[in-house]
This record gives C-alpha cells, sequence and structure tokens, in this order.
C-alpha cells in the first residue's frame, strides 16, 4: 500500500475523500446549511423556558396552578427605611416624615401600584428601628428592571434629605437592574474576548494567518448554525440564556480543537513530502476517524443531563449535543474541502518570525516535542514510579474534594460586597429575617372564602409564628376570582439557607398538614427562593446516580467498540475520573477552603454551587475524551504500522503534544476568561474547566497514559475472545498505514 495509495473503508475517509474532489459542492452546501439554520431558527423564534417548567415538586407545583389561573404576579419592591445611629425610632416625627416622603415619591413615578405603609401593614421591625415600605412594579415582572430607574431615583432623592437615617430599595425589578448594569455586559465581554484569545494562540502555533483562521472560522460558523437549530428544537424543548451561553464555550473549544487536529496531521504529512491529495486522505483516516469517535462520547457525555430530570440541565445537554454534531460534521466534511481549495494557500499570512523559528524546530526534530521526548524518556524508563508519583499527586489534590459542601448561594456569596445592594439585602434580612425572600404558600380551593377554608388560613398564619417556623409578619393576598390565596411566610433562618431549609420543612411537614392539609380538595404548595433551592436540590441530588451511570457506561462502550480492547476502554474512563476528582479537589480547595482564594477573588465563598460538580463532570468527561481519543489513535495507528507498543506509545504522544498543548491552551485561555468574572458561580466555573483541562493534556495524557500504556504492555490490546461478537468501529485506519504482516501477539491486536 505504498506510493501514497489508501484503501477506504470508514465514514471519516470517505467524507474526506468525497470532499476533497466535491469541494466547491461540499463548501456550497455547508454555507447553504449554515443559512438556512439561522434563517429558519430566526423565523421560528426561540422559545424561552418559563419558570412554571425549570423545576419539579412544589415549586413546579405552584407555578403552573399560578399559570394556569392566569395571575401575573408583580415584581415586589421593598424600601428599607432604617435609623443609622439607633436614637430615632419608627414613632419619631423625622421617621414618619421620611416614611412618608418615600410613599410620596414612589408614587409619584406613575410606575408603582399597591404601596404599603408601614404603619398599616405591620412591617416594623422588633427593635422599632428599622421599616419597610412595600409596593409593586406596574407591568410585566419579567421586564420591571427595565422600568424601575425613575423609582430608583426618586427613592435616592428622599435618601438625600434625610442624613440621619438609611434608605435604600430592594426587589426583584431593582435587583435585576443592578445585576444587569454589574454583570450583563461581563458576559458579552467574556463571550467576545473568547474568539480573538483562540484565534491569537492559533496564530503562534500555527505560524499563519489563513492556518490560524481557519478553526476559528468553522468554529463560528458551526455555533452560527446551531442557534438557529436552538430556535428550532426550542418549540419542543424551550431555552435558557445559559444554554446559549454553554453552548458557545463548548461549541468553541471543540470546534477549534477538532479543525486544529485535523489541520496539523494535514500539515505534518505535506511537511513528511506528500502531495496535497495523499496527505489529505491520510488526515481525513485518521484525525478524521478520531474527530468521529470524540464526536459522539461527547455528545454522549452532554446527553448524560438529559437524564436530570431539570429543565436548565436538559436545555444545556441538548444544545451543547448540537454544536458538537454540528462542529464534528463540519469537521470531516468542509475543511478537507476547503483544505483541498487553498491547498499550499493555507501557509498564507506567515508571521516571519514565528514561521521561521517553526521551521527550524521542525527540521531539528522531524515534528516531535522536545520537551515531551525528554519527559517520556523518563517516563518509559520508570514507568511505574511515573504513575505512583503522577497519580500520587492527582489523588492528593482530588483529596478536599471528600467534604465537598455545595449549596445555592447567598446573595453576598454569590456577589461579595462588591454591590451595595448586597448589603442592604443583609441589612433588610437582619432586621426581618426571612422578609426579603419569605416562603409563599399558593392556596387554591374550590371556593376561597369559604368559612373552612378561611378558618384554615387563620390557623396556618397562627401556627407558622407559634411553631417556630416564622417570626410573622404572616401576610395573606386573596385572588376571588381565581378561588386562589397568597401566604407570605418570612422564614425564620433568613438568608442563611440551612436555617431557613429547617423552618421551610417545618412548614411543610407539620404546620401545613394540621391546619390547610385538613380541607378537603384544597391544594398549598409552598414555593419561593428557599423551597425552590431545596427542591432543585432534591432532584438534582436523584439525579447524580442515572446522569454519571449513563456517561461512563456509554463512554466506555464506545471506547470498547472504536478500539477493539478491553484495556483502553477501562484506563481511558479511570483516567478521565482522576481528571474530574482532581478538578473537584481544587475546586473545593480554592472556593470551600480558601487556600488561595485571593489570588481569584473568591474570598469568603465557603462552598460550591449546587449545580457545578454534575455539570462539570459532564463537561469535563466529554472535553477529556478529545486528547484521550486523539492520543490513543495516533499510538494505535503506530502499533499497526509494526512499531512495539513500546515505541508507539512514545512516537503518539511525542506527535501529538503539539497539537494537544495548543489545543488545551485554547481551552485553558477561553475558559480562565469566565473565571475572572464578578459572580462566584461563573468564577467557580471557569476555573473547575480551566484546572481540569490543563490537568488532562499535561499530567494525565503526557504522563499517566504513556505510564500506564507502557506498564501494560501488550495487554494494552487486550480483548476477550467471547467480546470478538461485538460489532468493529475499527476499520476507518491510517490506510497506508498498516503492514501486511500481523503483530507478535496477533489475538491482542485486530487489525
Amino acid at each position: 500500500m505504498g506510493n501514497g495509495e489508501t484503501r477506504v473503508r470508514g465514514i471519516a475517509a470517505r467524507a474526506g475523500g468525497w470532499s476533497a474532489r466535491h469541494r466547491w459542492a461540499a463548501v456550497g452546501i455547508w454555507v447553504l446549511f449554515v443559512v438556512l439554520a439561522m434563517g429558519i431558527g430566526s423565523a421560528a423564534g426561540r422559545v424561552d423556558l418559563k419558570d412554571s417548567d425549570q423545576l419539579g415538586g412544589e415549586t413546579h407545583t405552584a407555578a403552573k396552578i399560578i399559570d394556569d389561573a392566569g395571575i401575573k404576579e408583580p415584581a415586589g419592591e421593598t424600601v428599607l427605611i432604617q435609623a443609622k445611629d439607633g436614637r430615632l425610632k419608627a414613632t419619631d416625627a423625622e421617621f414618619r416624615t421620611a416614611v412618608a416622603g418615600v410613599v410620596t415619591a414612589v408614587e409619584g413615578t406613575g410606575k408603582v401600584t399597591d404601596v404599603k405603609s408601614p404603619y398599616t401593614a405591620d412591617t416594623i421591625s422588633k427593635d422599632g428601628r428599622s421599616a419597610l415600605v412595600q409596593f409593586d412594579m406596574r407591568g410585566d415582572a419579567e421586564t420591571a428592571g427595565d422600568r424601575v430607574a425613575p423609582v430608583l431615583k426618586a427613592v435616592a432623592g428622599v435618601q438625600k434629605e434625610h442624613g440621619t437615617l438609611r434608605i435604600e430599595e430592594i426587589g426583584s425589578a431593582s435587583m435585576r437592574k443592578t445585576f444587569d448594569d454589574a454583570f450583563g455586559d461581563d458576559f458579552q465581554k467574556a463571550e467576545y474576548s473568547a474568539v480573538p484569545v483562540a484565534l491569537g494562540i492559533l496564530l503562534i502555533a500555527f505560524g499563519a494567518l489563513v492556518a490560524a483562521l481557519l478553526p476559528v472560522a468553522l468554529a463560528i460558523t458551526a455555533i452560527m448554525a446551531t442557534m438557529g437549530l436552538i430556535g428550532i428544537v426550542s418549540h419542543v424543548q424551550p431555552m435558557t440564556d445559559t444554554a446559549n451561553s454553554v453552548m458557545l464555550l463548548v461549541g468553541l473549544a471543540v470546534g477549534v480543537d477538532y479543525c486544529l487536529f485535523y489541520l496539523r496531521r494535514e500539515r505534518e504529512e505535506r511537511a513528511a513530502g506528500r502531495d496535497g491529495q495523499t496527505a489529505l486522505r491520510i488526515a481525513a483516516a485518521t484525525s478524521g476517524r478520531a474527530i468521529i469517535v470524540s464526536g459522539i462520547t461527547v455528545c454522549v457525555a452532554m446527553a448524560g443531563m438529559l437524564f436530570t430530570g431539570l429543565a436548565t440541565f436538559e436545555g444545556m445537554g441538548l444544545a451543547s449535543l448540537m454544536v458538537v454534531a454540528v462542529a464534528m460534521v463540519g469537521s470531516v466534511t468542509v475543511l478537507p474541502a476547503l483544505l483541498s481549495v487553498l491547498g499550499e494557500r493555507v501557509e498564507k499570512g506567515r508571521v516571519p518570525f514565528l514561521a521561521k523559528a517553526m521551521e527550524r524546530r521542525a527540521a531539528r526534530t522531524g515534528g516531535e516535542s522536545r520537551f515531551w521526548t525528554a519527559v517520556l524518556r523518563g517516563v518509559l524508563a520508570r514507568p511505574l514510579i511515573s504513575v505512583v508519583v503522577a497519580a500520587g499527586a492527582l489523588l492528593a489534590v482530588a483529596a478536599p474534594a471528600v467534604g465537598m459542601k455545595t449549596q445555592n448561594l447567598t446573595l453576598d456569596q454569590e456577589f461579595g460586597n462588591s454591590l451595595p445592594i448586597v448589603q442592604t439585602y443583609n441589612r433588610v434580612n437582619d432586621a426581618f429575617p426571612g422578609g426579603s425572600e419569605p416562603a409563599e404558600v399558593v392556596v387554591k380551593a374550590k371556593d376561597i372564602n369559604a368559612p373552612e377554608v378561611k378558618s384554615a388560613l387563620a390557623d396556618f398564619k397562627a401556627r407558622a409564628i407559634s411553631s417556630g417556623a416564622s417570626r410573622g409578619p404572616v401576610q395573606i393576598t386573596l385572588h376571588d376570582a381565581q378561588n386562589i390565596a397568597y401566604v407570605y411566610v418570612p422564614l425564620v433562618g433568613g438568608s442563611d439557607l440551612d436555617k431557613a431549609g429547617a423552618s421551610l420543612e417545618k412548614l411543610r411537614d407539620e404546620v401545613r398538614p394540621a391546619t390547610l392539609g385538613k380541607v378537603d380538595g384544597l391544594q398549598a404548595p409552598i414555593t419561593g427562593q428557599v423551597a425552590g433551592s431545596k427542591d432543585f436540590n432534591d432532584q438534582l441530588g436523584g439525579a447524580v446516580v442515572p446522569v454519571f451511570a449513563f456517561v461512563v457506561v456509554f463512554a466506555f462502550a464506545l471506547m470498547l467498540l472504536s478500539f477493539r480492547s478491553l484495556t483502553i476502554a477501562i484506563t481511558s474512563i479511570v483516567l478521565n475520573l482522576l481528571s474530574v476528582g482532581a478538578a473537584y479537589g481544587i475546586l473545593v480547595a480554592v472556593f470551600q477552603h480558601g487556600w488561595g482564594a485571593s489570588l481569584v477573588g473568591a474570598q469568603g465563598v465557603g462552598a460550591i454551587i449546587t449545580w457545578l460538580p454534575l455539570f462539570l463532570f459532564v463537561i469535563l468527561f466529554g472535553l477529556s475524551m478529545d486528547y484521550h481519543v486523539f492520543v490513543v489513535s495516533r499510538i494505535r495507528e503506530a502499533r499497526l504500522r509494526g512499531r512495539t507498543t513500546k515505541d508507539a506509545i512514545r512516537h503518539g504522544v511525542v506527535t501529538t503534544a503539539g497539537v494537544v498543548t495548543s489545543a488545551a491552551v485554547i481551552m485553558v485561555a477561553v475558559f480562565a476568561i469566565f473565571g475572572t468574572l464578578s459572580m462566584q458561580s461563573m468564577k467557580q466555573m471557569g476555573v473547575g474547566l480551566a484546572a481540569a483541562v490543563l490537568i488532562d493534556a499535561t499530567i494525565i495524557r503526557g504522563v499517566l497514559l504513556p505510564a500506564v500504556m507502557a506498564l501494560l504492555g501488550e495487554r494494552n490490546w487486550y480483548l476477550p475472545k467471547w467480546l470478538n461478537r461485538l460489532p468493529d468501529l475499527t476499520h476507518d485506519e491510517a490506510p497506508e498505514a498498516v503492514v501486511a504482516s500481523a503483530p507478535e501477539h496477533g489475538e491482542r491486536l485486530r487489525v
């Protein structure tokens, strides 16, 4: 099979061959696909996920009752009036004047309704130093943040007139506006800066502008097409903005990686003296196959999110799965066509000093990494010591994860003291425990004004306080036409979620059954921030085992079928789990224990946000497979060419080290951008992803993988005879590569 002849049998090789021969058709089909997906998606519009669909449990039941009744809950706002020095009381004339001034000012804006004075609504603190003026924003609660500015300005005006008092506004509308102003642009800046960062790293990696632009162009077009597809799919599975952000991150990472793998191999073959078409065919049969195996594995990992039962996660999983699939298809179809069109012009726009340095390095090393060659020499000389040291180090890094504490971060944990409104939130909670985020009981009855219902509501109100779950005031709002009542119960514990959670359980398990539970046909689900957090945690906790099992089992099966080796399938799973464990350990050490927290601006967080461990597991397990499949494919290819296993390991690792390093640097840089955001949840996500990818591309792939494979020797290719009946997905090999003679241990290496 010499003279550049190739035997094309695999999907990737056939797709690459067809695209190279029909290059303009392939490019045209891709452009048409992207344009149509965007056009149809734009016409269809994206369906956003409703609050009632985001969670299960009582939170979902309450939201469904409200939706079915057609009740539009307004955005509630609160103004805190508080004596600064402790001398003034709510009964003093100056305090009363300030309260009246706030009421007049907010009513004068014409933006609010149902203004309640603390003197009539009983919202004066026990010490008499604080009072709350409460009101609702007019119009849709979702857009109230856009209309609250005049109200905030009016309240600020009253504050200027009363220097001895603290007069501050907080509520869903003012909080949304504050966070949008402070952090809304943060995400866009992070997303926009990710592309130039990736382009800069690719320019250094390739030394030529055209070669650097190709991966970015493929990733961007894949993301654009997926955004259109999301609009269509959202009519079946509604999406959130979070799903879009995750899709962009994953799409940029895998889109650039896949193109990088393909392009590097094509350039390597041309540098070895092969003509353009032969180089393309070899790249299609080798890197193309690795891309398909990796892409399918990543898709399976992302599909794990569909088993959470949480609509937000399902949307993220589906969006990520789609962008990976689109990027994978684009990499093995339009990329070969573009490379065929460009030919030698892929080297256009060369950066002089970079290009010359790369040429000199390639001439000296034959395309192999000198650094990793030196590392591999030591690893392969002492594989057992290398395994013990590397695995021991990673287990030590992972150790803090054993004591991981997860919770939904409170406002001050999420944002620290960077925003004045966070301090207002804490002051309200100190003066009125649970008042800023009360539990909300949604009571639905056949007749809300029936005597037994009114009696049950009164009993619930009284027992909520006498049980110790609340210190009051418990407020009831009736919607007679819909036969629904809202009961607002400030929870003892306030912003302390553990204590507030205990108060919620008391309401749900003791107070409600003894009062509202005695009325036939009455529904009374309890919702609110604390209830939503508990329902979310319960549902997420129940999803952990199914998601882990699904991802691990299917990834194992795909590796087994793709490499026809039980050993490689097992080691790939173990190494990936070790990588994820190390990432967990770093997260706990930094964000929970505070080790080095000042370096990333994470002091005083003390916990990991609830959704992150499962999210990281799915994302990292998928992305880690990129490198694993690429490196092991190269090792297996070298083994099929007749090299010994040890030599194949050395060759596979050192020849892929450059592209894996470049890909990892891009991922680490992109994820690290999100680690610079002010929101602790985004910071945790960015740091966790960046740390895991860095560990995976260095210690795991550069040390542990070759050391383990060296120890196993020919057992790497072991497949029990009883598994020979499994489908054979190994046909897409580097054709020019496979030697005619069978390897020394024929049963263990099937060609």
